[in-house]
């Protein structure tokens, strides 16, 4: 940690063995986001258990994701998903083996989940792209530049690859920290009544 309180963190790949960390951690980090509130209700602690839940489901089926982790030592503080290009979106076999860890989610917020998922996919770009989430940081440590750094190595490596990013994002201040990146804003729709950005980094960077 710096003295001016910005963190200063290593970023690399995720290694298998700490995907459940991850999970936990992007749990926290994202329960109280307006997504899930609307698919899972007004109890953080449930919350955190359905998020929980929706990303374990998500990382043990999407096997292609490429994730980057921030580590302040040897504690992961802050994680992102990325699907590479042509896996962004779960085939009808992945869906299938997700199910069994989701119906304990319940009928109502099981339908929330099909809506938002279904409402992001159909924006998806045709292009080449490297989709980015989620991503969080742990919420004690926000604020601190761990999404920055995050950030920064993967646009580092989107632009070594000239590929082309994509991101949804359900919160303005992450649009003013993306658009910092390269993203831009491609379209707005609401989502299980909550305002949501679409956002798209050109190949090769800004």
């Amino acid at each position: 940690m710096t003295t001016s309180g910005r963190s200063t963190v290593h970023v690399r790949d995720l290694r298998p063995h700490e995907i459940p960390a991850v999970v936990t951690l992007l749990a926290r980090g994202m329960r109280d986001n307006p997504l899930p509130v609307a698919a899972f209700g007004e109890d953080p602690e449930r919350r955190q258990r359905c998020v929980q839940a929706l990303f374990g489901a998500l990382f043990r089926a999407m096997r292609a994701q490429t994730p980057l982790v921030a580590l302040d030592g040897e504690v992961i503080v802050g994680a992102t998903g990325i699907a590479p290009s042509g896996s962004c979106q779960p085939t009808r076999t992945q869906t299938l083996s997700m199910l069994p860890s989701l119906l304990p989610l319940g009928p109502r917020p099981l339908l929330r989940v099909s809506k938002w998922t279904r409402e992001w996919a159909a924006l998806d770009p045709h292009q080449p792209h490297s989709h980015l989430g989620p991503l969080a940081v742990d919420a004690h440590l926000r604020g601190r530049g761990i999404g920055s750094q995050i950030l920064g190595e993967y646009c580092r490596r989107l632009d070594l690859d000239h590929m082309a990013a994509y991101l949804e994002t359900e919160t303005e201040e992450n649009v003013r920290l993306y658009r910092r990146f390269g993203f831009d804003v491609v379209a707005e729709q609401r989502v299980l009544g909550r305002p949501n950005w679409f956002m798209l980094r050109p190949g090769g960077g800004a």
